[in-house]
């Protein structure tokens, strides 16, 4: 008996030291590491021991013999991919601890942000013999998009939250929540009370598609949907009206086939989940029954995992279809595809859209892949009534519907007195090091961290060695008298921010508002009822 790696694996490498073995590759480091789609073990080298199972923050890892049905590809799966690649015998990894030199003073650092990547360098740091951490977030929770980007049905995923929140309550860390920097405080006020601070701010707008009538009512961004109905609060208000019988999807990323999956299935496939009660409503009222996925290029360059997208082809009630025209690659973009992300998940990737062209429609509901179209319009006066397509050979067509959703991505947005870099969406940096543009030098105490720091790009367990790397140009930074010592600390700077927000929330308001969603989601049979709006969750928070 061995042991697999399924679907929602976070890529965090935990698994990876705890193995006895190495046999899970790729590892930090490996060629293939970044661009590949999740890790695997070797099942000829597996001894069957189980400490990655125990390791891994997300419950993706299951003994070949015990696979739930809809995982069960998996183990052939993680086989597969050492048929290309079979493993050499490697030494463990070593595992690193920061330590600081006697004699020097606490360290204090501030996160900007309590999503992965925060949690992630707030873990390494806290883990360090005299360091103090203090975490500042805009929002009244923690966990940014694992709480509000990942999709509802991905219980697992949510679950890593469980292991990163165990830092928000470490004795050296104090949390500030419903606090913005650049508002309520600023970046030099910061750095007057600790000796460094780390941005980890995420990505939080959404790139426009840049098309006439892309303001028109029905025309949204991904990020505003997803936020929607996983309740973010400042996405509580829109009642998005999914009225008409298709929906049009632009992208052709991860994001792009959750929404679709949303959109296609009937609201109780979700009835149990965290999903906002504004968004199960507006699913129970929904006569959706075609989502097209549009790509602009040929399938051979879509962003998506190959198990997001067997997973479309799972889904009961719905069919996954692809237009026959539309699915041919030719031999310069597999070369070209190949050489950024192997041909080993492309080929699977392509056998699961050479079925989807060849289906047959037999399921009320369906999903279509469309690929090689280019928008050009989106088509109305006041709300959408349709989208203008473009093909590479110069045709034309357009498809009737009333909800346009782009899913192309998304890109930081500045903070007052920090550089930016607009066209990639990122704070400038290197290795973590923020940079002052134009003039390239590092800003003495200031770094980044997660997608504010690299771009939107990798899952969530990519912060992991994104934010090791931060918190080791930190760290060196310190030993090597390059952080001054600030002229408060960060018990007076709690005190600055409690008078700027009279209202601000710790981790013990987060524990009530926690303790709140999960008592109301276990009267209704569901994970979580999720608090929605500002005042719910402040109210919540500071309920005696």
């Amino acid at each position: 008996m061995t042991f697999a790696i399924t679907q929602s694996c976070c890529k965090d490498a935990a698994c990876i030291p705890v193995c006895p073995v190495q046999c899970i590759r790729p590892r930090p480091g490996d060629p293939d590491f970044e661009s590949t789609e999740q890790l695997y073990i070797d099942p000829s080298s597996c001894i069957d021991c189980g400490a990655c199972a125990t390791a891994c923050p997300v419950d993706a890892i299951y003994s070949s013999e015990a696979l739930p049905s809809n995982l069960a590809g998996f183990g052939a799966i993680n086989a597969e991919y050492f048929e290309a690649r079979p493993s050499t015998p490697v030494e463990p990894p070593v595992v690193s601890r920061h330590r600081l030199p006697p004699g020097l003073s606490t360290l204090t650092v501030a996160v900007i942000g309590s999503g992965p990547a925060a949690l992630y360098a707030a873990n390494e740091l806290t883990e360090i013999p005299g360091v103090e951490v203090t975490i500042i977030e805009r929002l009244p929770t923690p966990f940014g998009l694992i709480r509000a980007g990942v999709a509802p049905d991905h219980e697992s995923t949510k679950r890593i939250a469980d292991r990163l929140g165990r830092v928000l309550v470490r004795p050296n860390v104090r949390c500030l929540f419903d606090v913005e920097v650049g508002r309520d405080i600023s970046i030099a006020e910061v750095l007057q009370h600790h000796h460094a601070v780390i941005v980890a701010t995420g990505a939080a707008g959404a790139r426009r598609p840049g098309v006439p009538g892309e303001d028109l009512t029905g025309s949204v961004s991904a990020r505003d949907f997803v936020s929607w109905y996983n309740g973010h609060p400042d996405s509580a208000v829109p009642d998005f009206s999914i009225k008409g019988r298709r929906a049009v999807v632009v992208g052709n990323g991860n994001v792009a086939l959750d929404v679709a999956r949303l959109l296609a299935q009937p609201s109780t496939a979700y009835g149990s989940t965290s999903m906002s009660d504004a968004a199960l409503r507006s699913l129970a009222a929904s006569n959706i029954d075609e989502v097209s996925i549009v790509g602009r290029r040929s399938q051979a360059f879509a962003a998506y995992s190959t198990a997001e997208l067997s997973a479309l082809a799972h889904l009961p009630h719905v069919d996954l279809l692809a237009n026959a025209n539309e699915v041919a690659v030719t031999d310069d973009d597999w070369a070209a595809a190949s050489l950024a992300s192997g041909g080993w998940a492309l080929a699977r990737r392509a056998g699961i859209v050479a079925e989807a062209a060849a289906r047959n429609r037999a399921r009320p509901r369906r999903i279509v892949l469309r690929y090689g179209l280019t928008p050009l319009a989106v088509l109305g006066q006041h709300e959408v009534t349709g989208v203008e397509l473009a093909r590479h050979d110069g045709t034309t067509e357009m498809i009737e519907t009333s909800l346009v959703i782009w899913a192309v991505g998304f890109t930081g947005q500045p903070i007052d007195g920090l550089p930016f870099d607009v066209d990639r969406g990122v704070v400038p940096n290197r290795a973590g090091r923020v940079i002052d543009m134009p003039a390239g030098r590092p800003m003495p105490g200031v770094y980044c961290a997660g997608w504010a720091k690299r771009g939107a790009s990798g899952v969530i367990g990519t912060n992991r060695i994104d934010s090791a790397e931060t918190v080791a140009s930190l760290v060196e930074d310190f030993r090597n008298g390059h952080l001054a010592d600030p002229a408060g600390g960060s018990e007076s700077f709690a005190a600055l921010a409690r008078v700027r927000r009279p209202g601000l929330l710790g981790v013990d308001e987060w524990r009530r508002i926690d303790d709140a969603e999960v008592r109301a989601g276990r009267d209704q049979g569901r994970s979580r009822v999720k608090l929605v709006t500002w005042a719910d969750l402040r109210d919540a928070g500071r309920r005696d």
